[in-house]
């Protein structure tokens, strides 16, 4: 079955451009998902299409309307749910939340611009609000497809080997190991011998060690998420030490 991805916006065409390439271009092409985009101006009521205002109670900036967005999110019937509002107060993104969605059949992201949207936007027309991070972007735009590629990249047939997605950062909630390719030597650092010995048992428990080192100096706050370590990660970890570069 097909994905289907709806986005609000007032620049469309910042999310199709971005949607006809690489990774995303190529599951379009093979129908692993497909693409609606909504302008919020399509759906207003006056001659200069205006999607904002100034806000009540005063303050810098401009406030995007509930009218048109609401309009647009009601103007299509086979619009894909959940409507998720892309806001900095919003859940974090996570790998766990593009799991989460690419087990569904698609779901509509709202794109704020200028002070952000209006609450009566939020609370009749939307199901979830998500954060790309803690800084601040000009629009959602970006943060959309953040959210679009984290999870289209999980979906079969989306990428070249349907395993990478499975052994990348934060699928096992680590971050992934270091890697390497040809040549075996390069400004005098060598590729690590445990990866050139063709023992696959070997390299799979140098992988996991390496992943749970740079895990534990990185990101910690991972490891307590994950319950800290088994026993037989802590033996791994005896086993290979991290990976230093060599002087």
């Amino acid at each position: 079955m097909t994905m289907r991805i709806d986005v609000l916006t007032l620049f469309p065409e910042a999310i199709s451009h971005y949607a006809d390439t690489s990774v995303l271009g190529r599951a379009r092409e093979k129908g692993v998902w497909d693409l609606h985009l909504h302008d919020f101006r399509d759906f207003t009521e006056d001659v200069h299409r205006s999607v904002d205002d100034s806000p009540y109670g005063g303050g810098a900036g401009m406030v995007l309307r509930a009218e048109p967005i609401l309009r647009a999110l009601e103007s299509d019937p086979n619009i894909a749910r959940p409507v998720i509002a892309l806001t900095p107060s919003g859940e974090p993104l996570s790998h766990a939340i593009a799991k989460e969605l690419s087990s569904t059949n698609g779901f509509t992201l709202l794109c704020g611009r200028y002070e952000g949207f209006d609450q009566r936007a939020l609370d009749l027309g939307v199901d979830r609000e998500l954060s790309v991070g803690d800084f601040v972007l000009a629009g959602g735009e970006l943060a959309a497809l953040c959210v679009i590629e984290s999870v289209v990249r999980l979906l079969p047939g989306a990428l070249g080997n349907d395993s990478s997605s499975e052994e990348e950062s934060f699928a096992e909630g680590l971050l992934e190991y270091p890697h390497f390719t040809k040549p075996a030597e390069f400004r005098g650092l060598e590729v690590p011998e445990v990866l050139r010995s063709g023992d696959h048992a070997r390299i799979a428990r140098w992988r996991l060690a390496q992943a749970i080192h740079l895990t534990q100096a990185r990101r910690p706050d991972l490891i307590a998420q994950r319950g800290g370590l088994s026993e037989s990660e802590e033996k791994i970890l005896k086993e290979f030490p991290a990976l230093e570069p060599e002087a």
